[in-house]
């Protein structure tokens, strides 16, 4: 069966932003509070321990204020960590570099030309995506674009999957996902019967039964787009 929809995960897959710590460290001394790399990815591990990914779907936005506060507690850091949390929740894109894969770069307009329907569906919330889109040049380029907020669910779940395809009106048998992490991205989108790839730039993944491509040109290369 011909394909008619290409549905991609956005971070790491589509798109590459700064390291976590490295945003952190940035906007900390911009507030005069000096700590190394290491020690906030350290508290990053411990802060999130207490938290799980899923509650994002309750909380949204305050998911992330929750988060900061846990990491700077950790840091003991000596200012109101209250308000500095909601600070870098709302500022967090104007300190990370964002950029498009250069195979994203090249792939996404020839998927375009071809006239296919052209997805993202994503673990991030409405306002990250409202900010990166247009740093990329990527604003309006979607057909949908299924975040956090749309449904309050979170991949791998089944119904973020296919509420995508419902609105394209393109059944999951004629469509596939790429993403970059084996559950939330891969096994989730083969749950819901599309065609999945995980992508592996960097060849990292040895698990034999995972369908990879190491680029999105493969796409072309091996032919999985006629």
């Amino acid at each position: 069966m011909r394909v008619k929809a290409v549905l991609f995960d956005l971070g790491g897959t589509l798109i590459k932003t700064t390291e976590i710590p490295r945003v952190m460290k940035k906007i900390l001394e911009d507030y005069g509070i000096n700590r190394s790399l290491e020690e906030i990815a350290q508290a990053r591990l411990e802060a999130e321990k207490g938290l799980d990914f899923r509650d994002l779907a309750k909380l949204l936005d305050e998911y992330w204020v929750q988060w900061n506060v846990r990491i700077l507690s950790k840091l003991q850091v000596d200012a109101n960590i209250s308000a500095l949390a909601k600070y870098i929740a709302t500022h967090w894109w104007n300190y990370s570099n964002v950029v498009l894969y250069s195979d994203a770069e090249n792939a996404l307009p020839i998927l375009k030309e071809r006239g296919l329907k052209i997805g993202a569906v994503t673990n991030g919330l409405q306002s990250d995506v409202d900010q990166i889109l247009p740093k990329v040049g990527l604003e309006g380029f979607f057909d949908i674009v299924v975040v956090i907020d749309t449904l309050r669910k979170v991949k791998p779940d089944s119904e973020v999957f296919l509420y995508a395809l419902w609105k394209l009106k393109v059944a999951p048998s004629r469509a596939i996902f790429i993403g970059d992490e084996i559950e939330a991205d891969y096994k989730g989108a083969q749950r819901s019967g599309l065609t999945a790839y995980l992508i592996d730039r960097n060849g990292n993944v040895q698990d034999e039964s995972v369908s990879k491509i190491s680029s999105l040109d493969d796409l072309f290369k091996l032919r999985i787009i006629e």
